[in-house]
């Protein structure tokens, strides 16, 4: 993959280009941010095809044709997966090297959940576990073949679990000679501090609103003004825009729920016939995967705070559209303020930690809604609103 290929951060670029001309590449690094496969790639073959000056060229044309189609033998990838239909026991990232090509293929900005969905685990929760530490062992004890370096980039590293973490520690801190670690993951802090420790840590932040936008015209052909629309929502992540442009974004469906959701919530105080409306609701929740439960959880971080906001009349900074017509976002904000917004977060993001780590969907989600009749009703104060 060419660095151009990759939407923005030039800043990011420059840095990994010149710590590969200076001679100076750490061999374990842990790039933290969304979306940032693509840029782990094009560092990938920089370093692998010996290139030269600011893009992937002048270097092995062979090996640089490869990592193209992410077939070179010394570019290794690990990732999370789960049993299917076909794989029934042990499942590590060899066993699905062919649906990874494809998705990374067809869009290397791709999340979690399309992954799952592309392999046909979306209702369960993919795992890097210990068969895998196994294999990265056992796959970096043998030389390059093309006697130069060994890349191996740890795709949603956070999703390793205890056992493995610990069976890679020595790997990661004594490495075999000329072998590069790539770490990715969106959230640090759900990685071990023993891994982290043994890891320099590079930052990448969102994509500009700009570099969206050009993202969507060269590689969807997409009028300038469209495609501003759909970079302003899509929050610095330009697989967001990518699935809005497509219309195949979750939040649609999320939308119909938190809508459903909120009003039953908002009836519910004093009215014992409408919390058997809050349990159905619980219920039809819990019945779709975890990955779906976790995602939809975010939109409505995203949503509450989106409302108060408009709440507060900051409309540059407002970019959900709703589009259920009979759902008017601006009278449901007041009930979004500054005394229930901090409450509301952490109520949703317990409930995520809770879902991710297997609890009962049916008890944290109608938990979850006992508590959101409660904040709904919350007043505000008079120093608030001054």
């Amino acid at each position: 993959m060419l660095f151009s290929e990759v939407l923005g951060l030039d800043h990011i670029k420059n840095h990994l280009i010149t710590s590969v001309q200076n001679g100076r590449i750490p061999h374990a690094q842990l790039f933290v941010g969304q979306g940032v496969l693509p840029i782990a790639i094009a560092y990938a073959q920089y370093i692998l095809c010996q290139n030269s000056g600011n893009e992937n060229t002048g270097g092995n044309e062979a090996c640089n044709l490869k990592i193209n189609k992410l077939s070179h033998p010394d570019l290794h990838f690990v990732y999370p997966v789960a049993t299917n239909d076909q794989i029934k026991k042990h499942p590590v990232s060899s066993h699905f090297i062919e649906e990874w090509r494809s998705f990374v293929l067809e869009n290397p900005y791709g999340n979690l959940f399309e992954w799952y969905h592309k392999i046909g685990i979306e209702k369960k929760q993919g795992l890097i576990s210990v068969d895998e530490a196994q294999d990265m062992v056992k796959t970096l004890s043998l030389k390059a073949y093309e006697g130069g370096y060994k890349v191996m980039i740890l795709w949603m590293a956070d999703k390793m679990n205890t056992q493995c973490a610990n069976k890679i520690l020595k790997l990661l801190e004594e490495p075999p000679d000329k072998t590069v670690f790539i770490l990715i993951t969106e959230d640090d802090e759900q990685l071990l501090s023993t891994i982290t420790s043994r890891c320099q840590i590079l930052r990448v932040p969102l994509l500009s609103e700009e570099a969206i936008a050009q993202g969507l015209v060269q590689q969807e052909d997409v009028s300038y003004d469209i495609a501003k629309g759909f970079a302003r929502q899509a929050s610095g992540e330009y697989n967001k825009a990518l699935q809005l442009y497509k219309n195949q974004s979750e939040d649609a469906s999320f939308e119909k729920w938190v809508i459903l959701w909120v009003r039953a919530a908002f009836r519910a105080k004093g009215n014992k016939a409408v919390v058997q409306d809050l349990l159905s609701w619980s219920e039809n929740i819990a019945s779709v995967g975890r990955e779906v439960q976790k995602q939809f959880l975010d939109y409505c971080v995203s949503f509450f705070r989106q409302a108060m906001l408009v709440n507060y009349q900051t409309p540059s900074l407002v970019y959900l559209q709703i589009q259920d017509p009979n759902f008017a976002l601006e009278k449901f904000a007041p009930f979004v303020h500054g005394e229930n917004i901090l409450e509301i977060i952490d109520a949703l993001e317990m409930a995520n930690y809770h879902i991710e780590r297997n609890g009962n969907a049916k008890i944290i989600f109608t938990d979850l809604s006992i508590q959101l009749t409660r904040l709904l009703h919350k007043k505000q104060s008079i120093e608030t609103i001054r």
